[in-house]
């Protein structure tokens, strides 16, 4: 009921209580912390005099919660741009056809998919050099991630899946299961346990990693290498939003350089620009035609 009441409320809004649609507001779906989000969205009503009317996610099930609101509203839009914080999603709802077609999706900016270590109780030259290495008996029980479900988690599993094929990555899958790893709801959960010591290591975000550095938390990224992922933001402009101007604004606004290095200083992303090499590299066409039973696979195996 109350989702239903807040999408009401910002129907009403945007509609001057049944007249047309008003063309000084934006709605927007966003997935981007909303610490973040709100500076740069007041920004843009500050340059432009159009009114942002955020709907936030939630951490523990991230893009997802959203991406299905949007599929949900396909045939009476409610949203003029999805914000997100990661591609996968993103480009989910772009091959459905959500997004307007020409220019109706972007990426800008990037985090990336990081382990991470308690430096009081693992050494940078003791740490894993490889995520399989997460398997091993060493690392039993010591390792935290968020369920593998959803957000950045998911988009990092499946393009595992994608670089080892599939019978070696349900190989991992297991393994690390077995290994009876901390399953928490959201990246920040994950550093969290790692900076109190309650697990040794995990698999987190860049931007979680800096933000418990910069609270002085004993944690450490180790670096970038071939089996971790890049993460992109996402934007796209859904097809028949109720305010394509203010849409069309917004999403050229938000792919700005100084919005990005805006965001960098902030801490929401590691850089304004994706960098040619490092992470995986990922050929999202298949890895969505695959999506349904690739995640239907992580949810047998990683089952709460």
């Amino acid at each position: 009921m109350a989702v239903g009441l807040g999408a009401l409320a910002v129907t009403l809004l945007s509609t001057g209580c049944g007249g047309p649609p008003r063309q000084d507001v934006v709605v927007v779906y966003c997935a981007q912390d909303q610490v973040f989000a709100e500076p740069v969205f007041e920004d843009f009503r500050a340059k432009t005099g159009i009114r942002v009317l955020p709907v936030w996610d939630s951490e523990a099930v991230k893009t997802v919660g959203l991406a299905n609101r949007l599929l949900a509203e396909r045939s009476h839009p409610q949203c003029d741009v999805f914000w997100a914080n990661e591609e996968l999603r993103a480009r989910q709802l772009a091959a459905q056809g959500v997004f307007q077609p020409g220019g109706g999706f972007a990426t800008f900016g990037y985090r990336s998919r990081r382990m991470v270590i308690n430096t009081n109780k693992v050494s940078a030259a003791a740490a894993p050099g490889s995520i399989l290495d997460l398997t091993n008996a060493a690392w039993r029980g010591h390792v935290a991630l968020a369920y593998p479900l959803f957000g950045t988690t998911a988009a990092h599993f499946l393009a595992l899946r994608q670089r080892w094929g599939d019978a070696a990555w349900k190989s991992w899958c297991r393994a690390l299961q077995a290994n009876h790893p901390l399953l928490v709801d959201g990246n920040s959960v994950v550093v969290k346990l790692v900076g109190q010591g309650e697990a040794w290591l995990g698999l987190t975000d860049s931007d979680d990693i800096n933000g418990a550095i910069r609270e002085g938390a004993p944690v450490a990224a180790l670096p970038l290498t071939p089996e971790l992922l890049i993460i992109p933001n996402a934007l796209g402009v859904v097809q028949g939003s109720p305010h394509p101007e203010s849409a069309a604004r917004l999403m050229a606004f938000l792919q700005r350089a100084a919005v990005g290095f805006r965001l960098v200083r902030d801490g929401a992303i590691e850089g304004a620009e994706r960098p040619a090499d490092g992470g995986l590299k990922v050929d999202w066409d298949p890895l969505l035609k695959d999506l349904e039973p690739a995640t239907e696979t992580l949810k047998q195996i990683f089952l709460r």
